[in-house]
């Protein structure tokens, strides 16, 4: 039987973890976002958050747990083709200067979170909207699935 896919990434730092409830939390209550975590993305990248709108639009978020975490990252540009608005995550304790002006950037303790700087609106195209819905879609139902029956065949 095939294991059942991890809801929580181990791979994750405490704090990461913290930044990522936070930035959750904050999604869903303030802006109503339906949110998932760890997504593997077509281009072989994983997001960290990925909310998804009342009106179908795609944000991810990716998490900055520190300063090294930060500078040792050089995959975060290729986030922005499966979504309309791309943002940082930092939690309260790191310097909000090291991030790029041109990217949103949300701070997140392990309660709630806020925007500091907005991201630029750059709409993805339909047919790649409707593939990244699709696969939300599927990966949702997978993951409720794994919940519901953890031996069942994955």
């Amino acid at each position: 039987m095939a294991e059942a896919p991890r809801l929580i990434d181990l791979r994750q730092s405490p704090t990461a973890l913290r930044v990522q409830r936070g930035v959750m939390r904050f999604l869903r209550a303030q802006l109503g976002f339906s949110c998932f975590s760890e997504v593997p993305l077509a281009n072989g990248r994983r997001a960290d958050v990925l909310g998804v709108g009342l009106k179908g639009e795609i944000w991810i978020v990716e998490i900055k747990s520190s300063l090294v975490d930060f500078q040792v990252d050089v995959k975060w540009p290729h986030y922005k083709d499966y979504c309309d608005r791309f943002y940082f995550a930092k939690p309260p304790e790191l310097d909000a200067e090291i991030f790029p002006q041109s990217e949103g950037l949300i701070v997140a303790d392990g309660h709630d979170a806020a925007i500091l700087r907005d991201a630029p609106d750059f709409p993805l195209p339909g047919g790649r909207r409707k593939a990244m819905l699709l696969k939300l879609a599927r990966l949702g139902a997978d993951r409720v699935h794994a919940l519901m029956d953890p031996m069942g065949e994955v």
